[in-house]
């Protein structure tokens, strides 16, 4: 009887051991330093803008292509379009003297909105060879932002949004990480308008945008990469 209360008790603790592993690992893998995520945004933000399992991407020398589709937002309409596509690769600066390779590209878009005023959109999409250092690149620039109190509010567990400005129009900035992809996105409003009036159309129009840029760089034909840590 005593070797089967002991045999039950080092069965559990060997139970206990691996659900801490796996929790340990689920958090480092989506946080950053500095606090985390899971305390980042305002009370009561929505997180709309639903996880995706990381993927593998490829870079594109036609990113303005996603945006010409579906409607960005509710009465919004995509005018003129510039690509920014180089296909050199990058080097990243690293840790311990590291310099992960990555390609940009990225697009620019005039909008017109539900009431006729011009709108900006920018998306810059970087794609790394490997995914920890993308996640690494995430965690600086979230850390940054956090420091320099430029939000973050948090959009899920790898997606943050922030409050721009651009010569006095208002706009939002959001940032991703999906596997070796990190991913910017940004909007302004009008000239002349407030932030609090536009808040809800920015906010509509850098989340779709970044599912459908994620969406169109995802290579269907690819693994999906582990999570690792930063």
């Amino acid at each position: 009887m005593r070797r089967s209360k002991d045999a039950a008790l080092r069965r559990a603790r060997v139970a206990a051991l691996i659900a801490s592993a796996v929790t340990t690992v689920t958090v480092a893998a989506s946080g950053c330093s500095g606090g985390g995520q899971a305390g980042d945004g305002p009370a009561g933000s929505s997180e709309t803008l639903a996880a995706r399992a990381p993927g593998v991407h490829s870079w594109t020398g036609t990113p303005c292509a996603p945006l010409t589709g579906e409607p960005l937002a509710k009465g919004f309409t995509v005018g003129s379009t510039t690509d920014s596509a180089d296909p050199d690769v990058r080097e990243d600066i690293g840790e311990g003297g590291a310099r992960p390779r990555y390609r940009q590209t990225g697009c620019l878009a005039g909008l017109t909105g539900p009431d006729g005023a011009s709108w900006k959109l920018y998306t810059t999409a970087d794609v790394y060879e490997e995914s920890a250092p993308a996640h690494r690149a995430y965690c600086v620039k979230h850390d940054l932002d956090r420091v320099h109190g430029r939000g973050p509010e948090r959009v899920h567990e790898t997606a943050y949004a922030k409050p721009v400005d651009d010569q006095g129009r208002p706009g939002r900035a959001l940032l991703l990480w999906n596997g070796d992809l990190l991913l910017t996105v940004t909007a302004y409003g009008p000239y002349g308008s407030k932030a609090h009036d536009v808040r809800e159309g920015l906010q509509d129009l850098v989340e779709n945008t970044a599912r459908l840029v994620e969406d169109a760089l995802r290579d269907r034909d690819a693994p999906s990469p582990v999570p690792s840590t930063p």
